[in-house]
């Protein structure tokens, strides 16, 4: 039985972050206990800067997710919350520490600047997905840091790409370069640490493998970014759903993310 708050937690990703969901009831319920809150966590930030017009607010509700991970890390008093009372639970310092990297990268999603530059955006990349990624496989159990960070780039890429569209219509500038060239390399890119990853499978503990369970998709979407990056515009990356469906059992039960 999970409690209330998890419960809660995985009612939140099923409205907002269905795809995560989806992942984590493929995986066994003790994980579910790590991956709920950590999911909802980064759902709950990702869409802070989105819910309000006004940059200061926007930068008020990531600080109080800040104030959160802070009481978490000192491991004193942690606030009552249906999210920060389990993620305190399955969350260490150094996990916590890690996470504010992650609310600092999603400040950019308050503001219309473009990336700076290629690095910038790789970072981003990494500070979002690869440290959600990371803290999730590293709760969960023993998993190698290069291997988490490959995988995570690939995954956070993949969404990204999905979002493009969106973020356009919003305002932002979601790329350094837009050009179909460099959509291509840019996929190739992620392609290619997806298959690093995968090739040092080894190195990841079965007990955080469900964390890589989000990765079911992020190979198809990036292929076809490369094969045909005009449906990066056109919105046409999505996995037909019962392939999407058959593939993540398919991963989840062999293991083989």
């Amino acid at each position: 039985m999970l409690s209330d708050d998890l419960n809660a937690c995985g009612d939140l990703l099923r409205r907002g972050d269905p795809d995560r969901f989806l992942a984590a009831m493929a995986a066994p319920v003790a994980a579910r206990r790590v991956l709920f809150p950590l999911y909802a966590f980064n759902l709950e930030v990702a869409r802070a800067p989105w819910v309000t017009q006004e940059p200061m607010i926007a930068e008020m509700r990531l600080q109080w997710w800040r104030d959160a991970l802070e009481e978490i890390r000192e491991g004193g008093v942690v606030r009552r919350h249906e999210v920060v009372t389990p993620l305190a639970e399955v969350l260490d310092a150094t996990g916590a520490a890690r996470l504010e990297a992650l609310i600092e990268a999603r400040r950019w999603d308050i503001y219309r600047e473009p990336f700076a530059d290629q690095a910038a955006f790789e970072r981003y990349i990494d500070d979002t997905s690869g440290s959600l990624l990371g803290v999730t496989a590293r709760a969960l159990g023993p998993a190698d840091e290069g291997v988490s960070r490959d995988a995570g780039y690939a995954l956070g890429l993949a969404n990204w790409v999905r979002a493009i569209p969106a973020l356009e219509a919003a305002g932002r500038i979601p790329l350094v370069d837009g050009r179909p060239e460099a959509l291509r390399a840019l996929a190739s890119e992620g392609l290619a640490r997806l298959g690093r990853a995968r090739a040092a499978r080894r190195k990841v503990s079965r007990a955080a493998g469900p964390a890589f369970f989000p990765l079911w998709q992020a190979g198809p979407i990036l292929a076809r970014v490369r094969r045909v990056p005009g449906a990066v515009a056109e919105g046409a990356l999505d996995i037909a759903p019962v392939r999407s469906r058959l593939t993540l059992m398919l991963r989840a039960s062999t293991g083989y993310w």
